[in-house]
């Protein structure tokens, strides 16, 4: 055999290259493992990107509620700084006049008139309502509130009925002219009716006939339950501030016709006839007694105010506090203080009489000593907050002139 060679048979470079194809087709697999590698670190990335925005969305979050929370504390201390001022103010028409009868006084700015401004980028807005221009619900009569209710369509059955609910609700020695007394403890969840006037208007939807006229099919107050808060204050006070032009008080009291509610509304709103003057006021209730041609009025009436709520709403661009507080001058209304008896308790065993008053029982007495006296020329009845204020009652539809 004859065998040939050449010396660039054995040159490295081309030993080199000349590799057999078992060599080559090895090297793939290496392909395919990067590109797995790559993959878990996108998914990765995904996964640290998606963890990273709901992060940033919970911190965002969190810093608007502490945001919200701080711009809170500031102007609810901007809400209380204006009570104050406004309070100063009332107490200086008071003392000059003799009692506080209607913003028509000339206190219907407060602030403008002590000259006093929130700080910079607040602004503060004040309103009144007068409470004790409403009929003072723990003294109301039977009478009075069946002269309420059928001048909001009731028949004259539907508006005693209801009365008659009301009345047994609140007091432990009325006797029902319509109906028996209500058994609330044969109820799916058993309650006794509290025997004392009403402290939330709320109370209304737990009294049998009275949920049914105040509130829709889905437990929603309706225009009456508006009505009945417009008219009835929860506070006690012995007379309705004349002052105060409520429509249906005037026609809850009675003896005044329609022209004569109407000549007062006039005078008061500065509407109609008395346009051109602008809104006044009653000094003493013979002055209305004279306007409209009667000798006297009924004794439910007076000219002084004896319950105030003031409104106050502080903004600071989008954020806005409420603030609302009922506040009464020396002498003035006070809260409902007749404690809660169990009807089972209260009603002997021939039924509540009036000869026949229960006797709560006996309090263990206080060991706190009192608090020291502030000398305030006004009483806190009731403040509320923001959310713990309700919203604001459509105003009653008027009277069309006779």
């Amino acid at each position: 055999m004859n065998f040939r060679f050449s010396i660039f048979d054995f040159h490295p470079r081309r030993a080199a290259t000349a590799r057999p194809p078992m060599v080559r087709a090895a090297a793939k697999p290496k392909i395919s493992v990067r590109a797995s590698v790559l993959v878990i670190v996108l998914v990765t990335l995904l996964f640290a990107a998606f963890a990273l925005v709901t992060f940033v969305e919970k911190a965002s979050n969190d810093l608007l509620v502490e945001a919200r929370e701080a711009a809170g504390h500031r102007l609810r201390q901007e809400a209380y700084s204006t009570l104050e001022v406004t309070l100063a103010v009332l107490e200086n028409f008071r003392q000059a006049d003799g009692g506080l009868r209607s913003p028509s006084e000339g206190w219907d700015d407060p602030l403008g008139f002590a000259g006093w401004t929130p700080r910079d980028g607040c602004t503060a807005e004040v309103t009144f309502e007068d409470e004790s221009g409403k009929l003072s619900l723990p003294h109301v009569d039977a009478a009075t509130l069946v002269n309420l209710f059928v001048t909001w369509d009731l028949s004259q059955t539907d508006a005693e009925k209801l009365a008659d609910s009301l009345l047994s609700w609140m007091r432990n020695d009325y006797v029902p002219a319509t109906t028996r007394l209500t058994d609330y403890e044969s109820a799916a969840l058993p309650y006794d009716a509290p025997l004392r006037s009403l402290r939330s208007y709320s109370e209304l939807a737990a009294i049998d006939f009275a949920r049914d006229v105040f509130y829709d099919e889905n437990g929603r107050p309706n225009d009456r339950w508006h009505r009945f808060v417009a008219a009835l204050s929860l506070f006690d006070f012995k007379q309705t501030n004349l002052n105060g032009g409520q429509p249906d008080v005037f026609s809850a009291l009675g003896s005044l016709d329609e022209n004569q509610q109407r000549q007062l509304g006039e005078y008061l709103t500065g509407t109609g006839s008395r346009a051109k003057l602008g809104p006044a006021f009653f000094q003493n209730t013979a002055d209305a007694a004279s306007l409209i041609g009667v000798p006297t009025l009924p004794g439910g009436y007076g000219t002084t105010i004896s319950a105030l709520r003031i409104n106050i709403t502080i903004r600071e661009g989008r954020t806005t506090f409420r603030l609302s507080a009922v506040v009464a001058p020396q002498g003035g209304a006070t809260t409902v203080q007749t404690t809660a008896v169990s009807a089972s308790l209260a009603a002997p065993a021939n039924g509540p009489t009036a000869g026949n008053p229960v006797t709560p029982p006996a309090s263990s007495p206080a060991t706190t000593p009192p608090p020291p006296e502030l000398n305030y020329p006004f009483t806190l009845l009731e403040i509320r907050e923001n959310a713990e204020i309700p919203p604001v009652p459509p105003p009653p539809p008027t009277q069309p002139p006779a």
